[in-house]
């Protein structure tokens, strides 16, 4: 009778502590998970109320067409070619800088203006050469004249001719001196002499850096400014050495910038340089199809590059997770009772990851929507 007394009360004890339990399970979140025994660590049982909330949706393999799509990063830079440091041809004081650091130019476009008398000095030389060319001229001619009548002795015409020879040559100079400072010396006259020049910029592009200051003195040596060509913009792109061989020069690729990700510009792959950093990538070279103020030199810019089209069985993206380095899906496997399953992801592109060995899975009925939730249930109870 003292057993039966135990018994009973044990399993009054037993039923009392199990109905506790029940309401305690009612009040749990809908995240909140059982305790499993170890030979069920895979697989996560949800009640109805959870799985209202995480939205599950199951779906199954597909056949589908699929390219494999290859992710790149790296940083937009300016070729050396495109990069230009800007000088006066004579030195001077600086009298007026039209540009700021970062600003957009134009080919033609007056950068700076620089004042010194030697400017005044060179224009006076041509125009005396000028001049003393003029009478060289007419002197050489009327020697020349002379001298078939034999009036005037050989050396004399050729001392006329010389000085004409040489006054020619240095005029010559003179002009192509006035032309790379930017003064028309077949426009100059004494009228229009003037002490200062323009340095205007030699193509359309943006102010990189500004060295000089308003009244500075400069020297033919110093740099005044550093310009940049867009046009010369370059993608400097990181491949990983299981993707090399298949990142070819001329592959169309797509790239966008972190500022705006969904807006995708057109560019080509130009060259690979073969050689693998330590990082274990090797570097790709693009180039944008079109002038484009979006990418600047230094930003970080994102490709992408589809390669090998081949029909292959596959899932949604949404179906795959990955955890610790590994991919897996969650079978539906009935009654509220999901169990993850390690696949051997292939090729991928915007909306499907293609699966290795997919066979296994067909007629099986695969999370897509909520997979990711139930990942950290089942993370949540192995702690």
């Amino acid at each position: 009778m003292q057993f039966k007394n135990i018994s009973i009360y044990s399993l009054t004890l037993i039923l009392t502590l199990s109905s506790c339990s029940g309401k305690k399970e009612e009040e749990k979140t809908v995240y909140e998970n059982t305790k499993f025994t170890k030979n069920n660590e895979n697989s996560v049982h949800l009640t109805e109320k959870q799985i209202q909330s995480v939205g599950i949706t199951t779906t199954s393999i597909q056949n589908r067409n699929m390219e494999k799509l290859i992710r790149l990063n790296g940083k937009a830079e300016i070729a050396p070619s495109h990069i230009s440091l800007v000088s006066s041809i004579m030195g001077g004081h600086i009298k007026s800088i039209n540009i700021i650091n970062g600003s957009h130019f134009n080919k033609g476009q007056v950068l700076a203006v620089v004042e010194d008398p030697q400017f005044i000095q060179l224009q006076q030389d041509y125009l005396v050469t000028k001049a003393q060319l003029e009478a060289a001229r007419l002197n050489f001619n009327r020697q020349k004249d002379l001298n078939t009548s034999k009036a005037s002795s050989d050396k004399t015409m050729q001392t006329a001719q010389a000085d004409y020879a040489t006054l020619d040559a240095t005029l010559k100079g003179l002009e192509e001196k006035l032309r790379i400072i930017g003064i028309n010396a077949r426009g100059l006259h004494t009228g229009n002499i003037r002490s200062k020049i323009n340095i205007y910029a030699p193509f359309t592009g943006f102010v990189s850096k500004i060295l000089v200051n308003n009244g500075q003195y400069i020297n033919p040596a110093d740099t005044l400014f550093e310009l940049i060509n867009p046009a010369g913009l370059l993608l400097e792109l990181k491949v990983f050495e299981n993707d090399v061989n298949n990142v070819k020069a001329g592959q169309e690729i797509v790239v966008y910038n972190n500022q705006n990700p969904d807006v995708k510009y057109n560019a080509r792959i130009v060259s690979v340089v073969p050689s693998i950093e330590n990082g274990g990538s090797a570097t790709a070279v693009a180039k944008l199809s079109s002038v484009n103020s979006e990418f600047v030199k230094g930003m970080y810019v994102n490709a992408e590059v589809n390669i090998n089209s081949r029909y292959t069985q596959g899932l949604p993206n949404e179906a795959v997770i990955s955890f610790e380095n590994k991919n897996y899906v969650f079978e539906d496997l009935g009654k509220s009772n999901y169990k993850m399953i390690p696949v051997v992801t292939g090729i991928s592109d915007d909306q499907f990851t293609e699966i290795v060995k997919a066979d296994a899975l067909m007629d099986k009925k695969i999370v897509q929507k909520g997979a990711y939730s139930l990942l950290m249930m089942l993370k949540n109870k192995a702690e």
